[in-house]
């Protein structure tokens, strides 16, 4: 079994101190949610996916104009993934 979720914590708390641009934190957590085994049901992964759409269109707005907050969206995120790793 590979644990490709393993590595995710590390990311969140990178993207946080700015030492990790949006668009390679997204990646990161597509290719590890896509990649990992076994397998996750596909309703987590729809989940994940409006997430991180969530955090790519906020991006795209100041900070005023976004309804959603980037710390709410990291908490998703870290939420999340408490659940994937507990299947």
């Amino acid at each position: 079994m590979t644990d490709r979720l393993a590595d995710l914590p590390a990311t969140l708390e990178a993207y946080q101190q700015g030492s990790m641009p949006l668009p390679d934190l997204v990646w990161a957590w597509r290719d590890a949610a896509h990649g990992h085994e076994p397998a996750l049901p596909q309703r987590y992964l729809d989940v994940l996916e409006r997430v991180l759409n969530q955090m790519e269109s906020a991006a795209l707005f100041t900070e005023e104009s976004c309804s959603f907050s980037q710390s709410d969206m990291v908490g998703a995120l870290a939420d999340w993934l408490s659940r994937a790793r507990a299947l």
